[in-house]
């Protein structure tokens, strides 16, 4: 159960120490107490966090959040996807770091870190996964028994703030789009009606194309990162078929037809991986000018894909289809996503129910409701 003994301090005071057994069964001690009962409390204390196998050892508590940092961040690396990584570390370099890479663990209070996420002024995106570093090296250093507990659980993150209004391109305008897009014509008419996302589109190689089928098969991802690009999985890690149409198709056959089963079917010039399009201010890239000359609003070549699950839902497509054709998780994601392309879907759903109604005439087998019976007279 250990013990407790008194001592003199240098100064002739009176102190006590409790001496006693770690779970490890390594003795060890703790001094400084002013009065007896202290010391009975925390031996009491430290023999029921034992019995409970909540102990944790003071002095692991004194490792700092860098040390830990660096194992969490290596741990990551290997299971991570290169993009995802980057976006990691870059968090950690920016705001974890700075903030809490010197502070022991044990040291660490929760008021404070509600203080910084509430500090940071960035969004919410970049909040919370700042946070969440932290958050995640903390519950790390629980289950190891370095701390009693994780003291960041409980923080109230910003709200996510309301994105802009998604922009859908009419048929009419995305080949308006792709006219003025050149020799990039293929490329905006890919995006822009089976809504591939970018490092899928420049990984695409001619064999993935079924000219017979006319599908095509996605089967990998290409991310840059620090200016070097990695190849992977799709975003889900799923392959996936992706229907295209025949005047689509036509122009991706003419595009291919020069090129070998391993080329790429959208390159640099150069048969190499193509860099993303920028469509800011300052770029003078192809894509702003084909918008510009196009009359079409600033977009991103990601708002291509949005145009794609727009264009297949007002073509009849259901949310499972959308949701295979663009590779979500799942369609709950895809509705999620695009709740409001389906809302003409509900109007579409009413009428129709009202016809099968009709046509069934089963509304007479009950009372029509817009029809009040005479009231019966009360008896007195």
């Amino acid at each position: 159960m250990g013990s407790i003994s008194a001592y003199q301090t240098a100064k002739g005071e009176k102190r006590y120490r409790i001496i006693y057994r770690r779970p490890d069964h390594k003795q060890t001690s703790e001094r400084g107490f002013r009065r007896k009962r202290d010391a009975e409390l925390r031996l009491a204390e430290v023999e029921i966090t034992k019995a409970r196998g909540e102990y944790v050892t003071a002095s692991e508590g004194r490792v700092t959040v860098r040390e830990l940092g660096a194992t969490w961040l290596a741990s990551k690396k290997g299971v991570l996807k290169p993009s995802s990584f980057a976006s990691l570390q870059a968090s950690w370099k920016n705001y974890v770091e700075p903030k809490w890479g010197g502070r022991a663990i044990a040291d660490i209070r929760h008021s404070e870190v509600q203080t910084w996420v509430s500090s940071i002024g960035m969004s919410s995106t970049v909040v919370a996964r700042a946070y969440g570093i932290l958050a995640s090296i903390l519950d790390t250093a629980e289950r190891d028994r370095r701390v009693a507990s994780n003291v960041s659980r409980g923080i109230s993150l910003p709200r996510k703030t309301l994105h802009r209004k998604r922009r859908y391109l009419t048929h009419r305008e995305l080949w308006r789009v792709a006219s003025a897009a050149g020799q990039h014509h293929a490329l905006v008419l890919t995006l822009g009606y089976c809504g591939l996302r970018w490092g899928e589109l420049i990984g695409l190689q001619v064999s993935s194309i079924d000219f017979n089928k006319s599908r095509i098969h996605v089967t990998r991802n290409v991310v840059e990162v620090d200016g070097k690009f990695h190849e992977g999985t799709p975003k889900t890690h799923e392959t996936r078929a992706v229907p295209v149409p025949a005047e689509v198709l036509e122009r991706l056959r003419i595009r291919c037809a020069t090129k070998q089963s391993t080329d790429l079917v959208f390159d640099n010039g150069y048969g190499g991986f193509m860099k993303r399009v920028r469509a800011s201010r300052g770029s003078k890239s192809w894509w702003k000018s084909a918008l510009d000359d196009a009359g079409v609003d600033r977009m991103v070549l990601h708002d291509l894909r949005h145009t794609a699950a727009s264009l297949a839902v007002s073509a009849g497509a259901n949310v499972k289809a959308v949701q295979r054709m663009l590779g979500h998780a799942s369609a709950a994601m895809t509705l999620d996503v695009y709740s409001d392309l389906f809302d003409d879907d509900l109007e579409a759903l009413t009428k129709r129910l009202d016809q099968a109604i009709a046509s069934q005439d089963v509304a007479n087998l009950l009372p029509d409701p817009r029809v009040r019976k005479a009231r019966t007279p009360e008896l007195h």
